[in-house]
């Protein structure tokens, strides 16, 4: 099923992730990406995996709408009265890698710690609106839904020494 959606779903669908990434934030296996943004916004990936995605990228999904996403995130999280405790932004030619970066120190430090606010994400993902439409709320991951929106590679990172990166395929 293909589906265009317009500015205001994906406001939605921003909103939404701003739980998502942020209350989500309170051994490799030789596969490494050609980065160049590692060492720049965070250290050479410890380990890249590999995630085959379930979802398809969405009709009319682009650059544009990827950016307005991650800024979405950022000016919900902006207006709460708490600190942000990581930062998300979008980067690449067509803003199709998501990164994830603390803001404090002992926040996401172990591949363990990753690995959980990735299922955070996912838990809180599957009560978004477009999970529930599509029937795929005990399906779709978060990777998915990153995948919807056409991003090709997350990396979250303490923005220290550790880092982790999935290549969504």
């Amino acid at each position: 099923m293909t589906r265009v959606f317009p500015a205001a779903e994906l406001r939605v669908l921003a909103l939404g992730a701003v739980m998502l990434v942020f209350s989500a934030v309170a051994g490799g296996n030789g596969l490494r990406a050609d980065d160049r943004h590692a060492g720049y916004y965070y250290p050479e990936p410890m380990e890249v995996e590999i995630y085959e995605a379930r979802a398809q990228k969405l009709a009319g999904v682009g650059r544009s709408q990827r950016i307005g996403f991650v800024t979405g995130i950022t000016n919900e999280k902006l207006k709460s009265p708490y600190p942000p405790e990581a930062a998300i932004f979008a980067k690449g030619e067509q803003a199709e890698k998501l990164i994830i970066v603390a803001l404090q120190d002992e926040r996401i430090d172990t591949l363990f710690r990753a690995r959980a606010i990735f299922a955070n994400l996912t838990a809180s993902a599957r009560v978004l609106p477009i999970f529930k439409e599509f029937g795929v709320q005990d399906w779709f991951t978060f990777f998915d839904l990153a995948k919807m929106l056409g991003f090709e590679q997350i990396t979250i990172s303490n923005g220290r020494e550790f880092s982790h990166q999935v290549i969504i395929k």
